[in-house]
């Protein structure tokens, strides 16, 4: 009896401790069910960096299992490319990383990582969400050279000219003037013969998403037929424009966050930049600004490459990669894509927070965007070669700097698109 006894309290002393034991294992498992991703951007603080925080914040206030890290990586979407190259060689890539549409092709040549069709199908079961949130065009975007759908739309913006409605006043300038090139070429002179003044920026960063757009609106084309075609004579007459701007004093030529900063200052007129400068401009700008579709030369009609970016999933361990696109989903939720567009400027890539009452009533408050959306249907891919990219944007940047510092337009362009075709082969 005694041993019977004897026996039932050892069996619960020895139930109670492995409950103790398992107790303990199943707090040790959740602690080690949260994974931490990391997500690589370009948004500095004075175009969207502060948005991403919040939405990051937000994101890691609301699940407990998944904890995002944003990183910025400076020199745009170029130097996000150059540290992805170097992640990759090392074995440490981010999980998310934001691609400029000028690498779409660059990037799906060069890099792993796991297409959004592919973690629907794995991590959801069907292809609700992508064929639910986003249009066919505004896919297309984010696919290559081959069709396949590389990342997801999430940053669109097409070039705007932003006007300091003082200066113009003060000069008798009107806005319908500054619908061409020419016309703001005669504006720029005006406020430069009697106020010292430039009349215009164009934007000058790691890129030449701007520059493009001006040779597009002269009638020229990037690229034909796979290989760069933009030393034609309408591309050499565009640069030649821009030169003449430069040189005689009409436009500044100087790094991007010195040339915004002098228009916000308002020692500059006009700026010819991405509306993702928008909510920046707001904020800093003292005097009255607006903005105006991106204008086009006579005789030609207005093309914009479409800029931004989209989130491509880089992340190679198939938990990160779950983790991964649920933080992609989220970031494509109807509130948080416009929180988006408030920090930045950019217009929403998803139907749903396009037609959403918050987007519509912020573009009510904010008209500077309403040229953007309208200049969106007509924008065209950005364009991105698929061999070495990364050289063929710097050979874009580089004779840029070299046409804008007083070279022959014709033969340096001309040896730019040389080089470029050469490494497409």
């Amino acid at each position: 009896m005694k041993n019977s006894k004897l026996k039932k309290i050892l069996l619960m002393l020895g139930i109670m401790a492995m409950a103790v034991v398992f107790a303990g294992c199943g707090k040790k498992t959740s602690a080690s069910t949260v994974k931490h991703i990391t997500y690589w951007h370009v948004n500095a603080q004075t175009q969207g960096g502060a948005a991403v925080d919040d939405l990051v914040k937000k994101f890691n206030d609301t699940h407990k299992n998944i904890k995002v890290t944003a990183k910025y990586n400076p020199d745009m979407y170029k130097g996000l490319m150059q540290n992805l190259q170097s992640a990759q060689a090392s074995g440490k890539v981010p999980d998310i990383t934001q691609v400029g549409w000028a690498y779409d092709n660059y990037f799906a040549s060069n890099f792993k990582y796991m297409t959004p069709t592919d973690a629907a199908k794995k991590f959801d079961g069907n292809n609700k969400f992508i064929d639910g949130n986003f249009t066919k065009r505004t896919l297309s975007f984010a696919k290559d050279s081959k069709g396949k759908l590389v990342g997801l739309p999430y940053s669109l913006s097409t070039p705007v000219l932003f006007i300091n409605k003082d200066i113009l006043s003060k000069y008798n300038i009107k806005e319908d003037s500054l619908s061409t090139w020419e016309g703001i070429k005669e504006a720029s002179k005006k406020i430069h013969d009697q106020s010292g003044k430039y009349g215009l920026y164009i934007q000058e960063p790691g890129d030449t998403w701007a520059q493009q757009g001006i040779m597009l609106s002269h009638g020229a084309d990037i690229q034909k037929g796979g290989k760069a075609a933009f030393a034609s004579d309408n591309g050499v007459g565009a640069y030649k424009y821009y030169q003449e701007m430069v040189t005689s004093k009409l436009a500044l030529h100087t790094p991007w966050a010195q040339g915004m900063d002098s228009f916000v200052k308002g020692d500059v007129a006009m700026a010819f930049t991405t509306i993702a400068q928008a909510s920046h401009i707001k904020k800093s700008a003292s005097f009255n600004a607006s903005a105006i579709a991106a204008p086009h030369f006579e005789g030609h009609k207005t093309v914009v490459p479409v800029g931004g970016s989209m989130l491509a999933i880089t992340a190679q361990d198939s938990e990160q990669q779950k983790a991964a696109w649920e933080f992609e989903k989220w970031m494509y939720k109807a509130d948080a894509a416009v929180t988006w567009s408030k920090g930045t400027g950019y217009l929403p890539p998803t139907k749903v927070a396009l037609e959403s009452s918050a987007f519509k009533d912020y573009v009510k408050e904010n008209p500077m965007l309403d040229p953007a959306v309208k200049t969106l249907d007509n924008a065209v891919p950005w364009t991105s070669f698929p061999k070495k990219g990364l050289q063929a944007e710097q050979a874009m940047i580089d004779a840029r700097d070299k046409i804008l510092s007083g070279s022959d337009v014709k033969s340096t362009l001309g040896a730019a698109q040389d080089k470029i075709n050469a490494e497409q082969k």
